[in-house]
């Protein structure tokens, strides 16, 4: 064995490493220390006894934020892998002091550590959200030690020197490979300096801080299990006058640390953090296996293709082995790695597809594993509340997407339902409203649920408005209800507001809603706002909350659209302007329809207000077109006036852009226009006869508008419009004409051709020996 240089024992890592595990675990065990020192926010030391709590099953995460700004916080995860768990948890079996040494979270989330920023190789410091200053231009030094080594992947080079070794088939001198590590970045800060790191110098101060109360207290009988670059920061010589002027006059504020579940996806560099890897659930793998990790994984995958319903034999998996172990013989590495196993697995299992690989690097490469943290872990009550919410209502947090069908008229999932709502309220979206692919009525909701570590922060943050989710949802409804600055936001809170069952909640919301309504005046805003109200009416139907006050101030916004529509629209409207009322024309129309029940006087009004929009010359073609056509979908404009408001529209006195408006609007390709075309071959001919006379120069002008109207249509019915254009209005079909063969075929039968297959014919009705067929009956 190597020895040991003089002092406490310095075991540099890579964070989240499995080899750096390992060896930490074997270097500990050889070298028995009388406490451990681990690279960590010194607030979390009095969390640290909850690692040993049965209930704690990483991976989770340090979560530090500010007391007095919880949106600013800071994340320290941890892996069953990583180095740094490892050695926590083996001085708690050994009975021994274990420390966090690195900068407090204090000074970290005060902008004095180094928010969202790397440190060592592969390690990086906690993300602070809110933190806006850019990364400077950082040395890697993974990077720098594999290309001396004449690597071109720093993960391929790392894997091969310290993942690869030290499995448990193997011995290995861990002690001599830290040393030899330790050197290695020794002589890069040597060339390097501080290789654009500049702020690990302070963290380095206040880790030899901590290092000297541990030399007072236990000799150098001690262990730190820090990223590598820091090791030869931490062996130099300096004066504690030279630290403490680094430390001196840092800023600080005060925070608060807890325990929170972390995921193996968050892990992983896709997700963002700084000391990312690339495959948490391979290294979580290589950490776990007791021997032969490549037939095991290699197994694992097999497992996974089956449950896809792949054909995968233990023949496939033998010979996977085999071609993994080839190519890693021929590229000279120690032991197949992850590169090896997926090309063997792509050309053995997936038969040369990257479709069903895909799925295996999403599922095992990365993986959905989430940690769970104990009850007795800190939180903020709103949390706790949550917690008690989840376990009551059985939605457990998952880190992988589910989807969650949920029937209002049942007790559970309306309450499942309204949870979910007041916390998308709080700005906690765990789940979020999609598309239900069975039923669609007013009594089913379908939500996808995923959990993330960061809704962590989202709910210490939303603490702030109430210790229960329903009193923190109440609060922050009345108080967005009174900051919002226009009518549409205030329509759709009060939507949101029925929707999470927050009826403590509504006065103030109607308050805002009323006030800004009377003082509202553009008739495009308060369009845009009818429909919310009317949905949050039927919501409030389908939940049996009682919503009536919002039909007063629902049916006073109708009237005041109803005598503000038509001004509107005559205004001499440019495209963008016509398209946008247009828009407002169908939202008003289906929230009148909802509306309608409880005031049939509605529908009449509005139906004056589509007549007066459809017949009057000065409005846009796109909105009379519109008009006419919500006219005739609800039975209020006869055959005849549709066919002569038409005809004036695509007269020739119109000018061919109004024209081509006026049909978009009329048969636009998302409102069904292309089968009314079909089965009214008036109309159809009326736009035929306009379109085959526009001049020459008009068309290419309204022929992106054409586009946009017909292009929509489904291809049967473009095929369909296009024969019936064909053969000219009120003609028969060519296949069905009087003395009309069949398309595809000649005017006349050819014996010759149609004796051929008189055999056949015979054949198949079993007349082929001569014999008729026997009569039914």
């Amino acid at each position: 064995m190597t020895p040991a240089a003089p002092g406490p024992l310095l075991l540099g890592v890579r964070h989240h490493g499995p080899g750096s595990a390992r060896a930490v675990r074997a270097a500990l065990d050889a070298a028995g220390p009388r406490a451990v020192l681990v690279e960590g926010p010194p607030e979390g030391d009095a969390l640290l006894d909850l690692a040993a709590d049965p209930g704690m099953r990483p991976p989770v995460a340090l979560l530090a934020h500010a007391a007095d700004d919880p949106g600013r916080a800071a994340f320290w995860p941890l892996a069953g892998f990583s180095p740094e768990w490892v050695a926590v948890r083996w001085a708690q079996e050994a009975g021994v002091p274990v420390r966090f040494i690195d900068l407090p979270a204090a000074h970290t989330l005060a902008g004095a550590g180094e928010p969202g920023g790397g440190r060592g190789p592969g390690g990086g410091e906690p993300g602070a959200r809110g933190s806006e200053q850019p990364d400077p231009v950082r040395l890697d030094p993974l990077a720098v030690l594999a290309e001396t080594a004449g690597y071109d992947d720093p993960e391929r080079w790392w894997e091969d020197v310290v993942e690869h070794r030290g499995t448990p088939a193997e011995r290995y001198d861990p002690l001599g490979a830290f040393e030899a590590l330790g050197e290695a970045m020794g002589a890069l800060r040597d060339a390097y300096g501080d290789g654009g790191h500049a702020r690990d110098l302070i963290r380095e101060a206040h880790m030899r801080q901590r290092m000297r109360a541990a030399r007072r207290e236990f000799g150098d009988a001690y262990a730190v299990v820090c990223g590598a670059w820091h090791v030869p920061a931490l062996r130099a010589k300096t004066t504690v006058a030279a630290d403490k002027a680094l430390l001196t006059g840092l800023p600080k504020v005060k925070v608060e640390t807890t325990w929170v579940p972390w995921t193996h996806r968050r892990l992983a560099r896709a997700g963002g953090y700084g000391a990312g890897i690339a495959s948490p659930g391979w290294y979580a793998h290589l950490f776990a296996a007791p021997d032969r990790p490549v037939e095991r994984w290699l197994a694992k995958v097999a497992g996974l293709l089956r449950e896809e319903d792949r054909q995968v034999s233990p023949a496939h998996v033998i010979e996977a082995v085999r071609l993994a172990d080839t190519l890693a013989a021929l590229r000279g590495r120690p032991l197949a790695g992850l590169t090896e196993t997926l090309e063997a697995v792509r050309a053995v299992m997936c038969d040369g597809s990257d479709i069903p690989l895909a799925l295996i690097e999403d599922r095992l490469v990365v993986g959905d594993v989430l940690g769970e943290v104990p009850d007795a872990a800190p939180a903020v009550p709103l949390m706790r509340d949550l917690a008690r919410q989840q376990r009551s209502l059985r939605l457990k947090a998952e880190a992988q997407d589910r989807e969650l069908e949920l029937d209002l008229r049942k007790d559970t999932d309306a309450a499942k339902s309204l949870l979910l709502h007041r916390l998308r309220l709080l700005g906690v979206d765990w789940g979020t409203p999609t598309a239900s692919r069975g039923s669609t009525g007013t009594f089913r909701e379908t939500w996808r649920l995923r959990w993330e570590p960061e809704l962590s922060v989202r709910v210490a943050e939303a603490g702030i408005w109430g210790t229960t989710v329903l009193a923190a949802a109440t609060a922050r409804a009345e108080a967005d209800a009174a900051g919002a600055r226009e009518l549409g936001e205030v329509t759709a809170l009060a939507e949101r507001c029925l929707l999470a069952g927050l009826s403590d909640a509504l006065p103030a919301v109607l308050r805002a809603l009323a006030d800004r309504a009377a003082l509202d005046t553009d008739v495009a805003r308060l369009a845009k706002a009818l429909p919310a109200l009317a949905r949050s009416l039927r919501y409030g139907d389908v939940r049996g909350t009682d919503a009536a006050a919002l039909g007063t101030v629902a049916s006073g916004l109708a009237e005041r659209i109803c005598v503000a529509l038509p001004p509107a629209c005559a205004a001499g409207l440019d495209a963008d302007a016509a398209a946008e009322l247009r828009g407002h024309v169908d939202g008003v129309h289906g929230a009148v329809g909802l509306l309608a029940d409880a005031d049939e006087g509605l529908r009449e009004r509005w139906s004056a207000v589509l007549r007066t929009l459809a017949g009057r010359d000065t409005v846009p073609g796109l909105i009379r077109g519109r008009a006419a056509r919500l006219l005739l979908d609800d039975g209020r404009l006869p055959g005849e006036e549709t066919a002569r408001l038409m005809g004036l529209a695509l007269s020739p006195a119109a000018s061919p852009a109004d024209a081509a408006g006026w049909i978009e609007g009329f048969a636009g390709g998302g409102s069904g226009g292309g089968t009314l075309l079909v089965h009214d071959e008036r109309l159809l001919g009326l736009i035929d006869a306009w379109l085959t006379g526009v001049p020459e120069r008009a068309f290419t002008d309204v022929l992106p508008l054409l586009r946009r109207t017909f292009g929509a249509y489904e291809p049967g019915v473009k095929r369909t419009l296009g024969e019936l254009v064909r053969r000219g209005p009120g003609a028969p079909p060519a296949a069905t004409g009087p003395g009309a063969a069949p398309e595809g075929f000649a005017p006349e039968l050819d014996p010759v051709r149609a004796d051929a297959v008189v055999d056949l014919v015979r054949l198949l009705l079993g007349t082929a020996t001569g014999r008729e067929p026997a009569t039914p009956g």
